[in-house]
């Protein structure tokens, strides 16, 4: 079998725009999916992950850079395919944001085509199941939840709205969320300071949004914290002693990925109790490997949209397990992103929680795919059995997008 060609898509955005996890600009929301056709009629799906912030025509530019150098390769070698564009590329081998979401993109279409070759999930090539049934989280409630935006509430605020946000998930049958206190603050026309030394009243912003949570969906429920490293070492840490009291399950990404000795400072100043998770900007094994040798962290979180496909990210996760570290795929995409994150996380023995990111429910965005059966019911998520990562983009969607074939 050869690779004949390569689609680069960006879908259509269903709706104006995207607050992105920057907090302070609005981008519109851009998943790059990339279609890899070969010369036995099989196609194969996936997604580089740079959907929301500042960065999809980057991605959308570097997939088809990448994509050249890989027609007429047989697309069943995946690992010779990923070690040249890493190393042959120039690019790839320095690592980075916009090159590892190419070959992410590039390596999850080549797993979805061996899966429909071999007319099997892309799990059972993995190595088989060991989780049925994924327990799943709500995660990024600050922007709201529901199955579309709220103009009247695109951002919460005020303790009670978070108080209201989560009583309506508990309802939905999940038992954890994850959400962000100190994105913005309560006043838009005051300044809103998360790093260095903090005030009283920074503190206290933060941990009243927490403290409602808590008291809407009680002790059997567990709340994830993520900073989204908006915080520096000194306040990460001082927002972890003051959130102790409320129980939090794990506290995410508290400062800045670039250098891991920060995670490292973290781990020795908090709360023993809570565990530290970290990884959606973080890439490939080398990525990982410090974090993982001085065991700062807790839960690793690669995103396989980022971190280097299912290839890479099941090897990041499985170099967690000799360490003793619990791992769950960072997800913040289309279906396409979704399908591919359940295939690794039912594999890995190490699993912990799947995230199920707020825009994740928004019907328009689930009416892209062929199939939407990706979404908890209960709070728990099963694995569907379809052959390859068991997900595509309907015609109609893609005759809609903005598309670059390479030939």
């Amino acid at each position: 079998m050869k690779i004949t060609s390569i689609d680069v898509m960006k879908i259509p955005s269903p709706d104006v725009s995207f607050s992105g996890n920057g907090g302070g600009s609005t981008e519109e929301w851009s998943p790059i999916i990339v279609r890899i056709n070969t010369d036995e009629g099989i196609s194969g799906f996936g997604e580089a992950g740079l959907a929301y912030g500042k960065g999809w025509r980057a991605g959308f530019g570097m997939v088809q850079d990448f994509a050249h150098t890989i027609i007429g390769e047989d697309p069943m070698n995946i690992e010779k395919i990923w070690d040249k564009l890493q190393r042959t590329t120039y690019w790839g081998i320095a690592g980075g944001v916009v090159p590892n979401a190419a070959i992410s993109a590039i390596d999850i279409a080549l797993w979805d085509i061996k899966g429909k070759y071999y007319n099997s999930p892309v799990y059972q090539l993995l190595g088989g199941k060991t989780n049925q049934h994924l327990r799943a989280y709500a995660s990024q409630l600050q922007y709201n939840w529901g199955t579309a935006p709220d103009p009247a509430h695109p951002k919460l605020s005020t303790p009670a709205e978070y108080a209201d946000v989560a009583r309506r998930v508990k309802a939905e049958g999940f038992t954890a969320l994850k959400f962000d206190p100190i994105m913005w603050g309560d006043d838009p026309k005051k300044p809103w300071n998360t790093r260095g030394p903090l005030n009283h009243h920074e503190i206290k912003v933060a941990y009243d949004r927490v403290k409602a949570i808590r008291d809407a969906v009680g002790l059997d429920f567990d709340i994830i914290i993520d900073m989204h490293a908006n915080t520096d070492t000194t306040s990460a840490i001082e927002y972890a002693h003051a959130f102790e009291p409320l129980n939090i399950l794990y506290y995410e990404e508290p400062v800045d990925p670039m250098n891991p000795n920060f995670y490292k400072i973290v781990r020795d100043n908090m709360p023993e109790k809570m565990a530290i998770a970290g990884g959606e900007r973080t890439f490939t094994r080398w990525g990982f490997r410090q974090m993982l040798e001085d065991r700062s962290i807790d839960i690793v979180q690669p995103d396989l949209t980022l971190a280097g496909g299912i290839t890479e990210t099941k090897k990041i996760c499985d170099m967690a397990y000799t360490y003793d570290i619990n791992a769950q795929v960072h997800v913040c995409g289309s279906p396409i992103a979704i399908a591919a994150a359940l295939q690794v996380e039912a594999v890995i023995p190490n699993f912990y929680i799947h995230e199920v990111y707020q825009r994740a429910m928004y019907t328009k965005d689930r009416n892209a795919a062929v199939y939407d059966d990706l979404i908890p019911q209960n709070g728990y998520v099963d694995i569907p059995d379809r052959p390859g990562i068991g997900q595509e983009l309907k015609p109609e969607i893609i005759k809609q997008s903005l598309i670059e074939t390479i030939d």
